[in-house]
Parts: structure tokens; C-alpha cells; sequence
């Protein structure tokens, strides 16, 4: 018996792969992968074993062939992109897994929101707008606890990001205002993020729905609302201040 490795494969770009994943899936002997949402060049890495799309595959399928190929002795990976912990629905198969004897390992990736933050060139969390990330998604097919509902997260004016949402953007913008965002907060889509056909679209609450539906972006898209994808004001950081005194550094005087 050995272990399934869960293995994230970054957003996109196939450069953005941790050495480690590569590395698992040019020896993997069975390689699950989450069908479209793989780039080519990454699932060419796997020269020696079999590849299998889970998208063809319903949930019972995919634990047989990690199940009966780690039984085996095989090593086994069930790829995913951007990183397994994020939507990526592990917990039932490691569970099941681990009822039948077999162990796991997961092997992080970078995830969407992180992309789309680099293709922004902004920064998620800034002193004086916020200092807190809240990563949800609009309620659909998966339901959404009341707690965790979009008008009240809003109420934290944080930095919202969504995952499978895009499709639901007027729902979205309906929601954030709701809950206490104004109309003219700053907002951005970024249509598969660090791929090639990559599409950026920044504008507003008040307007981002129609320039979402003029570039027809209706899936594989992170939403980012907040005052970080435009700042107007921002205060600068503490670590780097003249006087500021830290374990490595002492707080330097300055002339009067």
C-alpha cells in the first residue's frame, strides 16, 4: 500500500507548479486530474502512468482508481488546480481513504486568488483600508450557511473574494451593497488568471455586472471586491518605518 498524494498544480501557468508537484506527477503511475482546469504542458509531465479525467468520472469512480492503484502499491496522484484545500473537495475522499487503510498526503498549490492578485499588481491587504480576507462563494447547487450569507460578510468591509461565483455576479453585487459596500467600491474579475487567454475587468458595484456580461464571462473567474483592487488612500507599512524598533532592526534616529 502507499499513500494518494493530493497535489495542487497552481492557476494556470505551468511555470507557477511547485518543484514538488512536478516531481510527483513525472513519477506518478496514476495521475486523477481535474479535466480542463489542467494545463496540457502540466499533464505531459506524466510520461510513464495512466491519466484518468475526473471530470468524465463521478465521485464513487474516482475513489476506486485512487483506492485499488494505492492498494497496489502505485503511486497515485489526484491533481487539482490552483490548491486542493480551496473547493477542492479532499476531505471525502481522504476520510474514505483512511476508512479503507490508505493514507494521504497533501501537496499545496498556488491558488486562483493569488494569481489574480499578481495580475492585478495590488496588494489583498493594506494598512489603513483592511487587513482581513474573507475567500466565500455566492450560494447556488451548494448551499450557503445564513451566518455566512454575502450581506453579512459585507458588513465587515474586508476584502471579499469569490470562487464559482462569477455567473452570479448581479446576485453578488445585489447582496454586497446590501450589506453595507457602496456603489462605487472598487471591483475587479479576472478571467483564468495566469493563463494565456487571461482577462482582466475593473470597474465598480455600480457597474462591474455589465462589463462582465460584454466580455461574457460566465465561469473560471475570480471576483475581488474591496478598497485594495483601487486604492485611493492607503497608510504605509509599520515593519519598514525609520521608527520602528523590531528583532532585527533598531528605530533609527532622525535629525530635528
Amino acid at each position: 500500500m502507499s499513500d494518494v498524494f493530493f497535489v495542487g498544480c497552481g492557476p494556470g501557468d505551468p511555470e507557477l507548479i511547485t518543484v514538488k508537484a512536478k516531481k510527483l506527477i513525472q513519477k506518478a503511475d496514476v495521475v486523477v486530474y481535474s479535466g480542463s482546469l489542467i494545463p496540457k504542458p502540466i499533464l505531459n509531465l506524466c510520461k510513464r502512468g495512466e491519466l484518468h479525467d475526473a471530470a468524465k468520472l463521478i465521485r464513487e469512480e474516482i475513489f476506486e482508481l485512487l483506492y485499488k492503484n494505492a492498494k497496489k502499491g502505485k503511486l497515485v496522484v489526484r491533481l487539482h488546480d490552483g490548491d486542493p484545500s480551496i473547493y477542492g473537495a479532499i476531505r471525502e475522499q481522504i476520510d474514505n481513504l483512511e476508512r479503507k487503510g490508505i493514507g494521504s498526503t497533501v501537496v499545496p498549490g498556488v491558488t486562483a486568488f493569488l494569481a489574480s492578485a499578481a495580475a492585478l499588481g495590488t496588494q489583498l491587504t493594506l494598512p489603513g483600508v483592511t487587513q482581513t480576507i474573507i475567500i466565500t462563494r455566492a450560494e447556488s447547487r451548494t448551499k450557503v450557511p445564513k451566518r455566512e450569507k454575502i450581506s453579512e460578510l459585507a458588513k465587515h468591509k474586508a476584502t471579499l473574494i469569490f470562487y464559482l461565483s462569477v455567473q452570479l455576479i448581479s446576485d453578488l453585487v445585489t447582496e454586497s451593497i446590501a450589506g453595507g459596500y457602496k456603489k462605487t467600491t472598487p471591483v475587479a474579475v479576472v478571467y483564468r488568471a495566469s493563463w494565456k487567454d487571461q482577462i482582466i475587468v475593473k470597474g465598480t458595484l455600480g457597474d462591474i455586472v455589465n462589463k462582465v456580461r460584454e466580455e461574457k464571462i460566465t465561469r473560471t473567474a475570480i471576483v475581488i471586491v474591496g478598497d485594495v483592487t483601487d486604492p485611493k488612500t492607503y497608510e504605509y507599512s509599520k515593519l519598514y518605518d525609520k521608527k520602528f524598533s523590531h528583532g532585527y532592526r533598531r528605530a533609527k534616529k532622525t535629525k530635528n
